[in-house]
């Protein structure tokens, strides 16, 4: 049977099965959110023959003890009893000497489940270890994966005084999909529609799956992220109660409500709650940060002492809490699709696009390109928001540091009418007034060498190429660019 298309996870493929292949013992371990397909990819990697394949149960370590031994007889066709295996060490050990004759890999999803809490988990690591370290009678290799959602918790595996600290041949972390890897799953959209699906949607490959080919991107939309009953709304709802060893969470989930309507700063985010913005708050939003459901964002050349604001990290979340949460009660009332219709698609719908998603897609856009494009390197995007000496408002949508030590400037625009020689001009003015306000790196990004880069999902007047200061280097792309496989400077 052939293997379905994997999508974006080339290296993960490469690494695992190199291991698998490589004739002697192999520890591996991947981290990664629910639902960013961990469980796709290694179930795709091996046929069932090879692979033994289990997911620990959120019940108990015996339970999951008792249950594993079963599966792991019924796989191997050997006889194992679980009355026979009161310890992990003997269960590890008779999962690494089957079928010794034959290269095996070995699944163990969901492996926090196999203790109870921390402590426990270092106990079955420790166990694990020890018949790891010790002589297996096999003439072929094994690859052992271990693998979970719970991704603080996972970590603690590979770092100093873990009982496999310095055992792991590979550590692994699955992200969500990016723009260009999301639209590979959308297939007969537009391209507009590809990054409307994405930013309502996220890149979590799950989410993706529950799109109905057959429906437009807007009535997608509607049922899957709008609707009350909504599955990625109710997923994005309570992925929080899910996160083992998190209390009260609800107090969480009102940070990132605040964050997604509008508080940037934890100031901000205290007056939305109600609250003092005190010590615990903090740590809250810390924790958030550390879960990767917050990022934090500097603007250029500030320090983390000023200025340091926070967003939502997950697209979809951003769209459930910015869009769907605040329209719940109307949509209730007068239906989802009708609120969407009237109230949401027009303009509330672009303007969050174009202000929450499309400055995220430009910077991936960048990063993804820049090497195939000969482009200067840019390894971290960020923005300016503030005001100029005389006090009036300034936004620079990209400001990024190249390897090299030059600067790339850049505008982002995802109206539909084309950027003209405005676009350009407004741009350039910014960073004079900036200059002008003492920005050291303002100065240098008016420099001939700095180029300055454009995206705009309407395309590009005549007139904008004809305000493009000749000495300068003006990289101009539309959305063909950022979708077809390889771009021209």
């Amino acid at each position: 049977m052939e293997v379905p298309r994997l999508i974006d996870r080339e290296h993960e493929t490469a690494v695992l099965r190199g291991l698998a292949d490589r004739g002697r013992p192999a520890l591996a371990l991947v981290r990664g959110r629910r639902r960013v397909g961990k469980t796709y990819l290694l179930s795709q990697l091996w046929n069932q023959r090879r692979a033994l394949y289990f997911v620990a149960s959120a019940t108990t370590p015996e339970i999951n003890r008792q249950v594993l031994v079963q599966t792991a007889a019924q796989w191997a066709g050997v006889d194992l009893r679980p009355e026979d295996h009161p310890t992990w060490r003997l269960v590890f050990r008779s999962l690494f000497a089957m079928r010794p004759d034959e290269p095996i890999v070995v699944i163990l999803d969901e492996f926090q489940y196999l203790a109870a809490g921390p402590d426990g988990l270092r106990e079955v690591a420790s166990e694990l270890n020890a018949v790891w370290e010790s002589e297996t009678q096999r003439t072929a290799g094994v690859l052992v994966v271990l693998c979970g959602s719970a991704v603080r918790t996972l970590a603690v595996l590979e770092q100093g005084g873990s009982p496999l600290y310095g055992r792991l041949d590979a550590s692994l972390v699955l992200v969500p999909f990016d723009y260009y890897d999301s639209a590979q799953m959308l297939r007969g959209y537009s391209m507009r529609d590809r990054i409307n699906l994405y930013a309502a949607l996220g890149g979590l490959p799950a989410n993706l799956a529950e799109i109905d080919a057959a429906n437009g991107a807007d009535q997608n939309i509607v049922k899957l992220a709008l609707a009350p009953d909504g599955i990625v709304r109710t997923r994005v709802h309570t992925q929080l109660d899910q996160e083992e060893g998190l209390r009260q969470t609800q107090q969480y989930r009102a940070v990132l409500a605040g964050i997604g309507l509008g508080a940037r700063t934890v100031g901000e985010i205290a007056s939305k709650m109600g609250r003092s913005a005190d010590s615990a708050l903090k740590r809250l939003v810390a924790q958030l940060e550390d879960l990767s459901y917050l990022t934090s964002e500097l603007d250029f050349g500030e320090s983390r002492t000023r200025g340091l604001r926070y967003r939502l990290a997950d697209p979809a979340a951003r769209f459930h809490y910015r869009i769907a949460l605040p329209a719940e009660s109307a949509a209730v009332a007068f239906g989802a699709q009708h609120i969407w219709s009237t109230e949401i698609r027009p303009e509330i719908f672009p303007a969050y696009v174009g202000a929450h998603v499309f400055e995220d897609i430009a910077r991936q856009a960048y990063l993804r390109r820049a090497v195939d494009a000969g482009l200067p390197l840019v390894p971290h995007w960020q923005r300016w928001q503030g005001t100029d000496r005389s006090g009036a408002g300034i936004d620079v949508d990209m400001v990024g540091r190249t390897i090299d030590g030059g600067l790339v400037t850049g505008s982002v625009k995802y109206r539909g009418r084309q950027a003209t020689a405005r676009t350009y001009l407004e741009h350039e003015h910014a960073l004079r007034r900036l200059a002008a306000s003492g920005r050291g790196w303002a100065r240098q990004a008016l420099q001939p060498s700095s180029p300055f880069f454009f995206l705009s999902a309407g395309g590009f007047a005549p007139s904008f190429h004809e305000a493009c200061e000749p000495a300068r280097d003006v990289i101009a792309w539309t959305l063909r660019d950022i979708f077809k496989p390889e771009l021209r400077r």
